[in-house]
């Protein structure tokens, strides 16, 4: 039985006044073949409660889309709880950043993250002005 690996490392993504979308596929593929995994997973985690993680095919239709989609879930404008306490703006990014998840998993199959054609990874800002996130990354495979 080949010996468990566990691999760590942390990248720092620049993101735009949200929701900004931000492709970060190749740095993880890149932390994967740094890691020599052949299978196992990749788990990666958006520090801070107002950025996300998720997939998509990151072609400028679709992201487009996705922001919309952000917006609508929860609007920017609206009576959040959140403004009466702290009066910062962001109370839908919060709700945004929840909705959508700060983490995600991925297997890692003959060395590469089992990934669609068309699908990426991308991280996404909700707050109301640009930030500098930190995504945690652990890949544990053999």
């Amino acid at each position: 039985m080949p010996e468990t690996v566990i691999y760590a490392d942390s990248l720092q993504v620049s993101l735009k006044l949200g929701p900004d979308i931000v492709d970060i596929t190749h740095e993880l593929k890149q932390m994967v073949r740094a890691s020599g995994i052949v299978t196992g997973m990749l788990a990666a985690n958006m520090v801070g409660s107002t950025g996300s993680l998720t997939t998509t095919e990151y072609e400028p239709g679709v992201v487009e889309d996705l922001k919309r989609a952000v917006e609508r879930m929860a609007p920017r404008g609206l009576d959040y709880e959140h403004e009466k306490a702290w009066h910062d703006g962001n109370g839908h990014s919060h709700v945004q950043a929840a909705l959508m998840g700060p983490s995600i998993s991925i297997a890692v199959r003959s060395g590469k993250m089992a990934l669609g054609t068309w699908q990426q990874v991308v991280a996404v800002n909700h707050d109301n002005r640009a930030r500098k996130r930190t995504v945690e990354i652990t890949i544990i495979g053999h």
